[in-house]
């Protein structure tokens, strides 16, 4: 008798549906999503996995799970992982990543209709002509 390796076992599993020796139906992960939340849920120790899991735990019904002495997660986020999901979101960005902006043209700008590109960054930090720094002088001088 020619013995059986898990793999093929498990791909037998995945693509019918069924399980090969009960022949009773078995769940598996078959879009994006779910195989997210399984690897999540693997690795929950992660911290750029934590909203994911903290999302998983409670579609499933197993809020209890996250926070407290005895729970998968802590309440509260990690640092690490309100980072992970800063740079997520600025590099699903149109562009590449970077700042955001909006790909819509605004045709009463002259825009022509279609996508944009974001132009040069808009600038930030002292800027010397605006009427708050001119209110703050004169109150100095005062």
């Amino acid at each position: 008798m020619q013995s059986t390796k898990p793999f093929d076992i498990a791909t037998c599993m995945y693509y019918t549906g069924l399980d090969p020796f009960t022949n009773k139906p078995v769940e598996s992960a078959r879009n994006l999503r779910d195989r997210k939340m399984q690897r999540a849920l693997m690795q929950f120790f992660k911290p750029e996995n934590y909203f994911t899991v903290r999302d998983a735990l409670a579609q499933v019904g197993r809020a209890d799970l996250i926070g407290g002495c005895d729970g998968l997660i802590p309440a509260q986020p990690p640092k690490e992982a309100i980072e992970a999901r800063r740079r997520e979101a600025n590099r699903g960005a149109p562009g590449g990543g970077g700042d955001h902006y909006h790909t819509v043209a605004n045709p009463a700008k002259g825009e022509r209709p279609g996508e944009r590109g974001a132009g040069p960054p808009k600038p930030t930090g002292y800027r010397p002509g605006r009427k708050t720094q001119q209110r703050r002088q004169g109150k100095k001088s005062s």
